[in-house]
This record gives C-alpha cells, sequence and structure tokens, in this order.
C-alpha cells in the first residue's frame, strides 16, 4: 500500500527534538557557537537572517521561514529585500555584504558542482575575508541543519 497525501497528514508527527534532547542540546549549543562567531566577525544580524531565510526558502522548511522571515524583519532587513529574496542577483538592491552572504547560502545549500562551487565560494571568501567567509559558512551548515530537522519532524508553524 502506498501512502496518500491524505495519509500523511493523518500519521502524528514525530519530533526529534523532543525525542533526543540531548541531541537538540547539543544542536543549540552549535548553533550558539556559530551565532558567537558571526557576532565576533563583525556581522550584521540583518545579513545573517537573510542568509537564514534564503537557506529555508531553498529548502521549503515552512518553520524556518516563518521563524527567520520574522526575525529578518525584526533585524532591520527591509520588506522591499524580503520581497524580493527569491530573486536577489536580479534586484539590484543588495549590498556587497549581503551578496556574498546569499551566494554562500546558496553555494553551501546546493552544492553546485565542484567547479561552481569552488568558484562562487572564493568570490566570497575574497570579498569577505577569511573570518567573515568562515563565520557564514558555518551559518549556512547550521541552518541547512536546522531546516533539515524541522522538515523531518514536521514542525508546524504557531498561529
Amino acid at each position: 500500500m502506498t501512502n496518500s497525501a491524505l495519509d500523511l497528514d493523518d500519521e502524528p508527527a514525530f519530533y526529534l527534538d523532543k525525542a533526543n534532547p540531548t541531541v537538540w542540546k547539543a544542536l543549540v549549543a552549535f548553533r550558539t557557537t556559530v551565532h558567537e562567531a558571526t557576532d565576533a566577525a563583525g556581522l550584521p544580524r540583518d545579513v545573517v537572517e537573510l542568509l537564514s531565510l534564503r537557506i529555508s526558502q531553498i529548502n521549503r522548511c515552512t518553520y524556518c521561514l516563518d521563524l527567520h522571515g520574522r526575525q529578518a524583519a525584526e533585524a532591520g532587513v527591509p520588506v522591499r529585500k524580503l520581497n524580493v529574496l527569491p530573486a536577489w542577483r536580479e534586484a539590484g538592491i543588495f549590498t556587497v555584504l549581503e551578496r556574498a552572504a546569499l551566494d554562500i547560502a546558496e553555494a553551501v545549500t546546493l552544492l553546485p558542482d565542484d567547479d561552481e562551487r569552488v568558484a562562487v565560494l572564493a568570490g566570497a571568501r575574497a570579498e569577505l575575508g577569511d573570518e567573515r567567509f568562515s563565520a557564514l559558512c558555518w551559518a549556512a551548515i547550521s541552518m541547512n541543519t536546522f531546516n533539515r530537522l524541522s522538515i523531518v519532524s514536521r514542525h508546524k508553524i504557531k498561529p
């Protein structure tokens, strides 16, 4: 018997974070360390939230889209930028720092072929320097991890 969409909707969610709280706490500690690295590198919170939101768009994680959309707005990202984020390259309104962060977000999330990925990441590293580049790569890795946790656990957005 195959699962239909209706069958999946009836299946109760299994929250990995609740099932393995020790692993969840370690993941939260990892995220805290990553935030400390982005802060130490002098990366503005709005740039980190743009990166997180773009990754969540690519991964189609509704929980993280809701969360990081709100956090990006709270961090001062203009609505105009939030509205055009899926087409950021064409928009022409993102800063050099934001474009480098978004390049990292897409390269780390989509994992294009080696040549393309290496070229994109090398360009971002040249623009950002090692500390900022490293911190944003870790932020992208962390965000992808949280997206996967929320998608697999089927976390729902809160009303």
